[in-house]
């Protein structure tokens, strides 16, 4: 049986806990970024993102020159009186990815999904390399 290896990154001590990716944040959900699977096809580049708990109206897509920026900023607020008791929580969640496209990406024809939690990105190939500047509006 051959041992398991584990790479990480040097910290102090007092820090390794705090910055370490394998526990759960102070709000119970992970602080990193969503999981990303990208397909390339004959006619269309495919990018299919992970946003469980999300609705489309939280994520905004922007395509400049030859990036595509998917990002995303929730708050929370939750205040809760109960039998004497007060309590207040919030937080907040948010992450930003960017992608350089090809330059055979015809962005004028960029699309994107949203269903069961699943974000799905769309980039139509093309012979021009008209580059337009815009936000893509998710259905």
């Amino acid at each position: 049986m051959l041992p398991t290896i584990t790479k990480r990154g040097y910290s102090p001590l007092f820090l390794s806990n705090f910055f370490d990716n394998d526990f759960d944040s102070f709000a119970g959900k992970r602080q990193d970024v969503p999981a990303v699977n990208i397909r390339e096809g004959e006619k269309v580049y495919s990018i299919e993102m992970a946003l469980p708990g999300m609705d489309r109206s939280d994520v905004k897509i922007e395509f400049e020159k030859d990036t595509l920026v998917i990002s995303s900023e929730i708050s929370e607020d939750r205040k809760d009186e109960t039998d004497g008791y007060s309590r207040k929580e919030f937080g907040s969640y948010a992450f930003c990815r960017s992608f350089r496209v090809p330059e055979n990406v015809a962005s004028d024809k960029i699309s994107a999904t949203f269903k069961n939690g699943v974000l799905e990105i769309n980039l139509p190939k093309s012979e021009d390399e008209k580059k337009i500047n815009r936000v893509i509006k998710i259905s």
